[in-house]
């Protein structure tokens, strides 16, 4: 899969604690992007508390080092502020695998379980992952893999188009690194809870200065 193999080394580039604010309205509708398909996919896993006043919208990938690295700080700060809605966006652009460990992640959403496999597959160390490693890795967190290869096959276009529309996301805002972070209207790849916690504040901030 050259697509795969071709960005690898390109999106291996994350890990700055920065955030800048991301491209205006206009300029994401002139991109073809339009804000509900980032903030309000109905087919997106959603996190944290859903009418939190600050969105956060993950882009990641199984295989990405940084992504497993931030992803406890990440957890901790919507558990600690409670008030962020965390709106998945499984984004397969490292390895051939990761486009398999996505599909098996959004699956896993139709029994309810999507954080419970998001968190075991992000869990698994290393790069390019076998794809028998990751189904081990839902099997020992409890997730139904019956139902979920039932899920796969039946759910097989819309759990295929959500990908493609994530994919399409990142493509039109020129993400360049996993993870991506759009933080209200900023983008970041912080990985710590520092890091987290000053977007969030700049976000509220911003929402909250007179016109």
């Amino acid at each position: 899969m050259p697509y795969f193999l071709s960005r690898a080394m390109a999106v291996l580039l994350a890990g700055t604690s920065l955030f800048i604010p991301l491209a205006t309205n206009d300029a994401i509708g002139q991109r073809a992007v339009v804000k509900q398909m980032i903030l309000d996919d109905p087919e997106a896993p959603i996190g944290g508390n859903p009418d939190g006043d600050v969105t956060i919208v993950a882009f990641l990938d199984y295989n990405c080092p940084f992504c497993k690295r931030s992803l406890k700080d990440l957890e901790e700060v919507v558990k600690q502020d409670g008030n962020i809605r965390l709106v998945y966006k499984d984004w397969p652009v490292l390895a051939p695998t990761s486009f398999y460990g996505a599909q098996l992640a959004i699956a896993s959403k139709y029994q309810r379980k999507y954080e419970i496999a998001h968190r075991a597959l992000m869990a698994i160390p290393g790069f390019d992952i076998p794809k028998e490693q990751m189904v081990q890795a839902l099997i020992k967190v409890g997730i139904d893999m019956q139902q979920l290869n039932s899920d796969l096959s039946i759910h097989a276009n819309e759990i295929d188009a959500l990908v493609r529309r994530n994919l399409a996301i990142g493509d039109s805002l020129s993400f360049e690194g996993t993870p991506v972070y759009l933080v209200g209207p900023y983008k970041t790849s912080t990985l710590d809870v520092d890091g987290f916690k000053k977007v969030i504040a700049a976000a509220r901030a911003r929402e909250t200065r007179p016109n």
